[in-house]
């Protein structure tokens, strides 16, 4: 049963006499550097309460300083030295650690961005979550490993949640959430990757170059290979559940090479709103940084004449058999989706160096959920043991393969 976003307080945020305060978990990466650059071009409305990064000492010190940060975060203990010189003589204050990183999403910032890459974003979002932050959020862990118990802590602490997704933002702007029983259907849009229209029988063939050459998207290579195997969408597909207020039944995925309609919703008397824009991630962040408000961003300006035509296609599980993989896995539930995502991840890798093909990121993904048994997710303790053996189960598979 998924849980529906909290109620929205308008009246809290819609403040225009103060300036934002702000927290960016993750702030060197794209989402990070997208977000810094939409501050950027406002700075008297908003404050940088607190900045972390994983290992870029150099980048983050940058970051900190020109925007005034109160505190700077390496996730990595071993560069808390060099961050403080590379912050000396500034009044930066320098930490490191988990202990940093959850220092930095307690602090009192009235926004905060969860972009941490992988499980290491779990902790310090849910110390977000638990003082009734607003928080925007791009890391996916959150609801794929731990969907249902994050949400349970939104409600209970009082937090809201803000997808910067750009497929579940586009969703957020068009939903109806006080009538959500009209909704038919929510449809998530794909480019589909590089290789939607490739024949299935070369497939096998695709190369580790081939598969983060992105059409549409300037994305890391693990995404990239997540989006040429739709992997990503069966990820958003999850996601959606938890953030949405509908049944699993009501969750589609359409193909749409373009990606200038990044979402859409049905609802029963045959309407159909699609949030549309150019593929530029400063859209949805300046959305989620200036709710409940819009703000100006320097992305392009749609022109539909110029694009000319929009089309769509019905994916496969041929071509992609990691949506069926992913749908299964949605209505097992409970650690599925958790073990679902580590393996993927192992593969992935895998893949990127050369030890196992493309179409066996698939199988290793399935043999794993077949080797483990699920059960309820009821704390991050939880996660990070499904998490640990699901990797241990992958890697596994990885090595009997790529022998």
């Amino acid at each position: 049963m998924n849980v529906t976003l909290p109620e929205i307080d308008r009246l809290k945020l819609a403040e225009t006499d103060k300036t934002k305060s702000v927290t960016i978990l993750g702030s060197t990466g794209s989402i990070g550097c997208n977000t810094l650059d939409l501050v950027s071009r406002d700075r008297e409305k908003f404050t940088l309460k607190a900045l972390t990064a994983n290992k870029n000492v150099a980048k983050l010190a940058e970051q900190a300083i020109e925007f005034d940060a109160e505190l700077a975060v390496i996730a990595d203990d071993r560069l808390l030295g060099a961050l403080k010189e590379a912050l000396s003589g500034s009044d930066v204050r320098a930490a490191a650690g988990e202990s940093g990183l959850n220092e930095a999403a307690n602090m009192d910032a009235d926004w905060v961005m969860s972009s941490i890459v992988g499980a290491a974003g779990l902790k310090p979002t849910l110390t977000a979550v638990r003082r009734g932050a607003t928080i925007a959020l791009a890391n996916k862990e959150c609801l794929v490993c731990a969907g249902g118990f994050m949400m349970e802590q939104v409600k209970d602490y009082g937090a809201t949640i803000l997808p910067v997704d750009s497929e579940h933002n586009a969703i957020f702007q068009i939903f109806d959430f006080e009538h959500p029983e009209t909704i038919d259907k929510i449809t998530l849009t794909a480019s589909g990757g590089p290789f939607w229209n490739t024949n299935v029988a070369k497939l096998a063939d695709i190369t580790p170059q081939q598969a983060v050459n992105h059409p549409n998207w300037s994305m890391g290579a693990k995404i990239s290979v997540d989006s040429a195997t739709m992997m990503n969408k069966g990820l958003e597909l999850i996601e959606a559940y938890y953030l949405f207020p509908v049944g699993k039944e009501q969750l589609d995925i359409l193909i749409h090479p373009q990606s200038i309609i990044h979402s859409m919703v049905s609802y029963v008397d045959g309407s159909v709103l699609a949030q549309l824009g150019t593929p530029d991630m400063r859209t949805p962040i300046s959305y989620a940084l200036g709710w409940p408000d819009r703000m100006e961003t320097p992305c392009k300006k749609l022109d539909l004449a110029e694009i000319g035509n929009l089309s769509f296609v019905k994916p496969d599980d041929e071509h992609f058999p990691s949506l069926k993989i992913t749908r299964e896995v949605l209505q097992n539930g409970g650690s599925a989706p958790t073990i679902l995502n580590a393996s993927n991840e192992v593969a992935v890798y895998a893949f990127l160096e050369g030890k196992i093909g493309f179409l066996d990121i698939a199988k290793i993904v399935e043999k794993t959920l077949t080797k483990l048994s699920f059960h309820k997710v009821t704390s991050l303790d939880d996660v990070h043991e499904v998490d640990e053996h699901a990797r241990h189960a992958a890697l596994e598979l990885v090595t009997g393969m790529s022998k």
